[in-house]
């Protein structure tokens, strides 16, 4: 059965390299063949390669330098091999990042046993590495609408008002409110209501540029930033999501269509100024937008 990987030979040696290939092939393993660190080096390049059968002699750039050229900048485990097992140790090898080591000459057996450790063990770490990933996303992501959540609004708010005081740009807040939602829920239903608001997350994501974040601040409100953006410039986004909204029919019952709209608030960030007083004004400009008949967007500039 064909395995899904590749495997890159680097020897000098015509005769090694190639009675290597045969025995990986024979495994089932996709192979590439170099004759020197520099031709591997052009191969890890332009293809995905699993793991890299390494000569420790070779010309030009050793076996033990390229293994820590491709633990630094490429995806890729290595095996490093040698003839000269007195000269070179397993711990050294290991210092460079390499996943296992063999002596020559190679025996067909222990080659295989050596490739299925490294790639369960490659496989392992991916897996775990993938796990966390998709736990680190959780942790921050609002689990109904996939925005994400107030936690990670504060900590990606106090990072994008870092950059706007090194850098001298512009950072902009939107607070949005759907306009009657307890309504809406004590008409249709919660569940229906949970689906107005991944309807509303959607719609909100695709108003946006890859630069800007939205994310569910509590219940009914969101919240979005905008970096390298004015308030003139957020107050056409916040339109578009307002128009947006408001165009986009929902069907609650059979045959029953309902329209949903937002208030929402804008403001910009003044240098020094401390984030609470910032998110507290955005709040403010949305509760405005209600006040005024709900359906709507207001700016709201800091008091001089």
């Amino acid at each position: 059965m064909t395995i899904n990987t590749h495997i890159l030979i680097v020897d000098d040696d015509d005769d090694v390299r190639n009675l290597i290939d045969s025995f990986v092939k024979v495994a089932g393993h996709k192979t590439s063949m170099a004759s020197s660190a520099e031709e591997a080096i052009e191969l890890l390049k332009t293809n995905i390669i699993d793991i890299v059968i390494i000569d420790i002699i070779m010309p030009g750039m050793s076996g033990l330098e390229l293994t820590d050229l491709i633990k630094k900048d490429y995806d890729a485990d290595v095996i490093v091999m040698t003839g000269y097992s007195n000269d070179y140790s397993y711990e050294e090898a290991v210092d460079k990042g390499a996943s296992d080591f063999i002596c020559k000459p190679i025996r067909f057996e222990e080659l295989l046993l050596r490739l299925k450790r490294v790639l369960k063990e490659r496989r392992s770490t991916k897996e775990r590495t993938r796990m966390l990933k998709k736990l680190q996303e959780m942790a921050i992501t609002d689990h109904l609408t996939e925005l994400y959540n107030s936690r990670h609004f504060y900590n990606q708010l106090d990072l994008e008002i870092d950059r706007s005081r090194r850098y001298n740009r512009p950072l902009s807040l939107l607070f949005l409110d759907i306009d009657f939602f307890k309504q809406y829920n004590d008409i249709f239903g919660h569940l229906e209501g949970d689906k107005a608001l991944v309807e509303l997350g959607r719609v909100i994501k695709s108003c946006l540029r890859t630069m800007d974040t939205a994310y569910r601040y509590g219940g009914e409100e969101f919240t979005i930033i905008l970096p390298e953006t004015s308030c003139e410039e957020a107050a056409i986004v916040a339109e578009r999501i307002r128009t947006s909204v408001k165009a986009e029919c929902l069907s609650p019952e059979p045959e029953k269509l309902a329209i949903v709209t937002v208030s929402i608030g804008i403001t910009e960030y003044f240098l020094d100024e401390r984030i609470s007083d910032f998110v507290q004004r955005a709040d403010s400009a949305m509760y405005i937008s209600k006040q005024k008949g709900r359906n709507r967007s207001t700016v709201l500039f800091k008091e001089k």
